[in-house]
């Protein structure tokens, strides 16, 4: 709490910022006989001088100059009478604690205390060095909206709220982190946001107890309704207008300070299917396309376990050409099928990490050359069969036709279970290990919605919800919100897991 002696609030504020050598201090006298002080604090770069210069210094230097119509007055509550004359901005609170004030100093705010006032002024003067609002990386869209989230969390909630002109968006902001004290925006429609979502969600951001978030994704593992799934239970965007859509749906987007990333709950198996400019071109082609991601997701979990069960339990599966020629390239192959395929897969993450590290043009180049040369020299050597890096690079060009890399990862991993199963039990431990990975599935949930949703318990949506899953249906078919949003008008009246 602020004491009513100045010189002491001083002493007490300058202990907080000692040894910050970009803490910017300045006593002001002003008064007729320069009798009133008044202590100016802030860091430097992290305000906006136009505002600070001309809107609460440049004032402030007016009382130098200029007499008060009541010396008097001034002299009684001078902080009220600088807060009602002496600055000109709008956005100005009071507070009368110390960790407030240096809180808001760290974030890019201007501290004022004045006189014998146990109180001070906190006037909003921030403005952080940005990159501005660039185009999407990671989420490239054909057609639609080239913006992308920033770092500067107020410049994310701008995006979204030029894209929903409603009042009923609402936006909480939430603190994290002991040390960091990192701002989070939560955005939703009260009018479509179900109450216990959002309370779950507000509740575990609050229960976060963590010296520093400094990313969306901090927020996403400490939120998570399991964190022993590899699958995301979060969807992670870069797009405002996805988070958009999603909001209107009656999800809720996290938006956390100096992250250019949006996290939005719940979020179910089919949402990590879905792409933005899925709607912003024809049903019928953004259908097949879905399709085609769908059955990529399959591969890149299913197709290397299938060739190890064929190739080492039931090669009469494979077509008798096929099966010919698949045993004279293994002729010279002197490792067993297992291996093969550990070592094409083991490359081709090697080449996908270090095309991720390095700068954009050589990345790519890395990822094509590299895969080429060591393909057709692991071929050329003898060290893989033809086929195997056929089967590799198929599972791994799969990965990048899903729209989300969470997504990808979580698939990544779960193909070795697959694998493992295959290669002990032939199809048996192919159908074991794919019936474990349906299983985990099945038992997810995230915010109390089933993970696979709507293909399992899509009735208490009246089955609606498909129609947005596998294909998608022309945009004047899909009438109804998803099972997300609460009971507004048409929608049902059931909970996630109840029927009517």
């Amino acid at each position: 709490m602020l004491s009513k002696s100045l010189d002491e609030n001083i002493k007490q504020l300058e202990s907080l910022f000692e040894g910050c050598g970009d803490f910017v201090k300045r006593m002001i006298p002003i008064g007729e006989n320069r009798d009133i002080k008044i202590y100016v604090a802030y860091i430097d770069m992290l305000v906006s001088r136009n505002i600070l210069d001309g809107h609460v210094l440049s004032q402030l230097m007016l009382f130098m100059w200029q007499t008060p119509p009541k010396p008097e007055a001034i002299k009684r509550d001078t902080l009220n009478t600088i807060r009602d004359s002496g600055v000109t901005t709008a956005d100005l609170r009071e507070t009368d604690n110390m960790g407030e004030m240096a809180s808001a100093i760290l974030s890019g705010d201007t501290v004022l205390m004045a006189g014998d006032s146990d109180r001070a002024l906190i006037i909003a003067t921030r403005e952080m060095p940005n990159r501005g609002v660039g185009s999407a990386e990671t989420e490239v869209a054909v057609q639609g909206p080239k913006d992308a989230f920033t770092e500067i969390m107020r410049f994310n909630t701008m995006l979204v709220r030029r894209r929903i002109k409603d009042t009923h968006l609402k936006v909480k902001q939430l603190v994290a982190g002991k040390r960091s004290q990192t701002s989070i925006a939560v955005m939703y429609l009260d009018e479509l946001v179900r109450p216990q979502v959002l309370e779950e969600c507000l509740n575990r951001i609050g229960a976060i107890d963590i010296d520093a978030v400094l990313d969306v994704g901090y927020v996403e593992q400490l939120t998570a309704d399991n964190w022993m799934s590899v699958f995301p239970q979060a969807e992670i965007t870069e797009r405002p207008d996805k988070a958009s859509a999603a909001i209107l749906e009656g999800r809720v987007a996290i938006l956390v300070d100096n992250s250019p990333f949006a996290m939005i709950v719940p979020a179910t198996l089919s949402t990590f299917f879905q792409a933005s400019d899925d709607y912003y071109q024809n049903w019928q082609i953004m259908s097949f396309t879905r399709f085609i991601r769908y059955a990529a997701g399959l591969m890149a979990v299913c197709l290397p376990g299938l060739y190890l069960a064929c190739a080492l339990y039931h090669p009469s599966m494979i077509p008798t050409l096929l099966a010919y020629k698949m045993a004279a390239a293994r002729q010279a192959v002197p490792f067993p099928a297992l291996a093969e395929i550990m070592l094409m897969d083991l490359a081709f993450e090697l080449l996908r990490e270090a095309g991720i590290r390095l700068p954009g043009p050589i990345g790519n180049s890395l990822g094509i050359v590299g895969g080429l040369i060591i393909g057709q020299s692991a071929v050329e050597a003898g060290l893989v069969s033809p086929i195997v890096l056929i089967i590799v690079a198929l599972t791994a060009i799969s990965g990048f036709a899903i729209p989300h890399v969470s997504l990808v990862n979580g698939l990544r991993l779960s193909k070795y279970v697959i694998i493992a199963g295959s290669w002990l039990l032939g199809l048996l431990g192919f159908w074991i290990g794919a019936l474990v990975l349906l299983i985990r599935l099945v038992s997810l949930k995230t915010y109390g919605f089933p993970y696979l949703f709507p293909f399992v318990a899509g009735e208490v949506n009246d089955y609606s919800d498909i129609k947005d899953t596998l294909f998608r249906a022309p945009l004047f078919k899909m009438k109804k919100r998803p099972i997300f949003a609460k009971s507004v008008g048409d929608r049902v009246h059931a909970e996630p897991h109840e029927k009517e």
